[in-house]
């Protein structure tokens, strides 16, 4: 896990638990962004439930097993499209950075589709862009 006090992996500048840390504990994020940074930073923290919880139940996997070899270092956010407190879905264009236990370098360029149920944003799906 990540101390509350480091500074949050998503790249807002904050702490985490100022920022995705809230998130990951169960508060819900109120717009896509947030949401995808939460899962970014999810991401950096290993934290495989709050990946599951936070997926669509209609595109969500059994189960995500985090390569631990894979240490996910910053996150680009280029734009996003809707997604925000009052729209019902929304999309979001980012480039996240990764580093291998060998030294070896990455990006993933995506775009994530979102949508809101019930006052909670899920992550339906995403496709490499």
């Amino acid at each position: 896990m990540i101390d509350d006090d480091a500074r949050c992996p998503c790249g807002t500048g904050e702490t985490y638990g100022a920022c995705c840390g809230r998130f990951h504990a169960g508060r819900a994020a109120p717009t896509a962004e947030l949401l995808m940074r939460s899962r970014f930073s999810a991401f950096a923290a290993g934290d495989e439930a709050y990946l599951l919880a936070s997926w669509h139940p209609g595109t969500r996997p059994a189960s995500v097993d985090l390569d631990p070899a894979l240490r996910w270092t910053r996150l680009d956010v280029h734009g996003a499209t809707g997604g925000g407190p009052f729209d019902d879905e929304g999309r979001v264009d980012f480039t996240a950075f990764w580093r291998s236990a060998g030294g070896a370098r990455g990006t993933q360029r995506e775009s994530s589709q979102f949508r809101r149920e019930d006052g909670r944003w899920y992550y339906v799906d995403g496709a490499a862009g």
